[in-house]
């Protein structure tokens, strides 16, 4: 395909594979966590590093990186101190990143053209070492996810019964809170701060609604982030539409697409049963008509 012949969309499409095998996963335990929120509190916190690193001469992406995985700290610590109140940290971090970016970026004028590929995403803006992050962030989340599968499954649903049985919930949340940071920063090259939760959500949202087993959400979350983020590559390279929003838009008629489905399937086996249902009580009154007239007849 002549999509490939260019080395900036090689690495576009390897890039989009290895965050659209974990993030996906990530956002089905961030959504049966009630998290879903935690995404887009990064990708503003993530910005703000950004900016940091930019005003202070420094790799923009390492400083994202960084105050990404600060900010996923900062929100696990305020989430245990308001605990009644689950929202309050996502609305102060998300509230006080932005308000960062914002007066960081009006210390330097040139920033506009960068920050509009960090903040819609952009094709061409994935370098070798992003790559390479992405690479190392998906290594390690899955890792994280197969060796420590039993215990977040339990954490996931029940952090006071995952408590009792032994699990070190403590530093779980800990750990969970910075590989969703560090997979959110990976995720901003791609669909940028605007739409990072998209990728991480959308996925996420039609498998579990068409999935009937914890595994079944997994794998079908992972299909539909790949197939979502390739599919969006491609039509944004010849559509020459931003890339974060060409795949929010096409996961999104991915998950409308499936919702539509399950209903047409559910409304047709409705019918199907009501007529077997029917045509059962129709046989049954049948053969009690044949019997009644079978005991007058021998009458």
């Amino acid at each position: 395909m002549a999509v490939f012949e260019y080395e900036f969309m090689q690495r576009a499409f390897w890039a989009g594979g290895l965050i659209g095998v974990i993030a996906p996963i990530l956002g089905v335990y961030l959504m049966l966590r009630r998290q879903v929120l935690m995404a887009d509190t990064l990708s503003h916190v993530s910005l703000a590093g950004v900016a940091l690193g930019s005003v202070m001469n420094l790799n923009p992406v390492i400083c994202g990186f960084a105050i990404a995985i600060i900010g996923a700290l900062l929100v696990e610590q305020l989430r245990r101190s308001y605990r009644t109140y689950s929202e309050v940290p996502v609305a102060i971090i998300m509230t006080s990143g932005l308000a960062l970016a914002v007066v960081l970026m009006s210390l330097k004028t040139n920033l506009s053209k960068t920050f509009s590929s960090y903040l819609f995403g952009s094709i061409v803006a994935v370098s070798d070492m992003q790559l390479w992050m992405m690479a190392g962030v998906c290594v390690i989340g899955l890792l994280f996810f197969i060796i420590l599968r039993r215990p977040l499954y339990s954490f996931t649903f029940d952090e006071e019964t995952a408590s009792i049985g032994g699990v070190q919930v403590r530093g779980l949340s800990f750990a969970f809170a910075i590989l969703t940071g560090m997979t959110v920063a990976s995720a901003m090259p791609i669909v940028g701060v605007l739409l990072v939760s998209a990728l991480i959500v959308l996925p996420a949202a039609l498998a579990l609604r068409v999935s009937r087993s914890f595994t079944a959400a997994m794998i079908v979350a992972v299909i539909t982030g790949v197939i979502g983020i390739f599919s969006g590559l491609t039509t944004s390279y010849h559509l020459n539409t931003p890339p974060g929003g060409t795949i929010a838009l096409i996961l999104l008629v991915f998950l409308l697409t499936g919702i539509s489905a399950q209903k047409l399937i559910a409304r047709y086996n409705r019918k199907r049963h009501r007529k077997e249902r029917n045509q059962q009580e129709q046989r049954a009154t049948l053969v009690i008509h044949s019997r009644r007239n079978t005991s007058h007849e021998i009458q």
